[in-house]
């Protein structure tokens, strides 16, 4: 199966992060919008420049020199400290958003992270997601993120550092000599300042040259980093999206509309796929939750939301679906256009320590048997493969496209 893999890098982290964190205080400036820099202690002649603004670097302040050749360039700069305790704060809210789309999260700094969709689409696109997740972390975190779109971890890096801020960039096979070639070679992910003077003796000036030239020289002249860096440069990588399994707090997902809908028939339908994914989620969690939330997002960008805590806590589909289907009819008004809709499960435990109700009949249990069942055939056939077919109103229906199975 092609892997689905999103870079998401946090603009200017650091200084939007203070500016945020700042705005909340009360102040009543925006640092991302003044000759603003983050910095070390300016007292010392080793404080260095860590984040600048837009108005900083139009005056040519550049990252990692002098807060004193800084103030030489702009001598109205204001410099700020940095505080990691905030940053780590905005850096697990983002974390926390991300797990909405997939649990396969590998945070490779903390201001980045590398996203395996690749089981998560749910017959929505890569690209699609990609700009879902730019636009909510704007909406949602006051920040903003470029977002690469992929096959591998290699090119969404890639991707990500084409033009910023707040873009979303695709780099697919068929893209790699329009969109990275062209590139100085100093671009090339994991290439080191050392070996930029070494490629160019050898005339090797642009990813495009290093992607052409024989790889035996590479390796004759580098050893193994030639290698990777030949296959690097001509788009091959296999490495995996390296994620730590944490225990949710709680499993959502939503979707951003390519139109805006109004018929609550096709509300219910999109809901029942966003609740298919949430419920094999959890069940893949191990964990049951007692809490079922919807929310909607209407054209004017006015959100609204309810929730239900339920009597016993589940990892039924259909029971899941119920719920948020009786709370999507209680919140929706007849006619009002809708552009995203979610839903999410909170107050998880684990199913261990839950115990069994006495009062669970058999159609619960073949209930569960079901989606056991279903969640097995999706691990081997693909996740997009099998699906329920209708709004479980009487029984469940099971679409199975054998044609697809090869």
């Amino acid at each position: 199966m092609e892997r689905q893999i999103l870079h998401v890098d946090v603009n200017n982290a650091f200084l939007s992060w203070t500016a945020l964190d700042m705005l909340k205080q009360g102040s009543k400036i925006d640092i991302r919008e003044i000759p603003a820099v983050i910095g070390g202690d300016e007292s010392k002649r080793s404080g260095i420049v860590l984040a600048k603004s837009m108005k900083a670097k139009e005056c040519g302040v550049r990252t990692a020199e002098t807060i004193y050749q800084a103030r030489i360039k702009c001598p109205g700069l204001k410099v700020f400290p940095s505080n990691f305790k905030v940053y780590r704060q905005y850096s697990n809210q983002l974390y926390q958003l991300l797990l909405e789309y997939t649990d396969k999260i590998e945070r490779f700094s903390i201001d980045e992270c590398f996203l395996d969709m690749t089981q998560y689409l749910m017959n929505d696109t890569l690209l699609h997601k990609g700009k879902e997740i730019n636009q909510r972390v704007k909406t949602e975190l006051g920040f903003t993120v470029n977002v690469g779109v992929a096959h591998n971890k290699l090119l969404a890096k890639m991707a990500s550092d084409f033009t910023k801020p707040d873009k979303v960039h695709t780099l697919f096979e068929n893209e790699i000599s329009d969109k990275m070639w062209t590139l100085p070679i100093s671009e090339l992910f994991m290439l080191g300042k050392r070996t930029v003077p070494k490629l160019y003796n050898m005339q090797i000036r642009t990813i495009g040259d290093l992607a052409k030239t024989d790889k035996r020289i590479l390796q004759n002249k580098f050893g193994k980093h030639g290698i990777m860096m030949w296959e690097y440069a001509n788009g091959i990588d296999d490495t995996e999206v390296k994620y730590v399994k944490e225990k949710p707090k709680g499993i959502g997902n939503s979707i951003t509309l390519p139109e805006d809908i109004s018929d609550i028939k096709k509300l219910e339908e999109i809901l029942l796929a966003l609740t298919e994914q949430v419920a094999y989620r959890l069940r893949k969690e191990k964990m049951m939750a007692r809490v079922v939330n919807v929310q909607l997002r209407n054209k004017d960008f006015v959100d609204a939301s309810h929730q239900r805590k339920l009597i016993q806590a589940t990892t039924s589909t259909k029971e899941i679906y119920r719920n948020a289907k009786e709370l999507l009819e209680q919140m929706y008004r007849k006619g009002t256009p809708i552009r995203l809709i979610g839903v999410r499960v909170d107050d998880l435990t684990d199913e261990k320590e839950m115990q069994i109700s006495l009062f669970q009949d058999s159609n619960e249990e073949k209930q569960e048997k079901l989606d056991k069942t279903i969640d097995k055939l999706k691990e081997k056939y693909g996740y997009n493969l099998i699906t329920r077919a209708g709004n479980m109103e009487v029984e469940d229906l099971i679409q199975f496209r054998k044609d697809d199975v090869k």
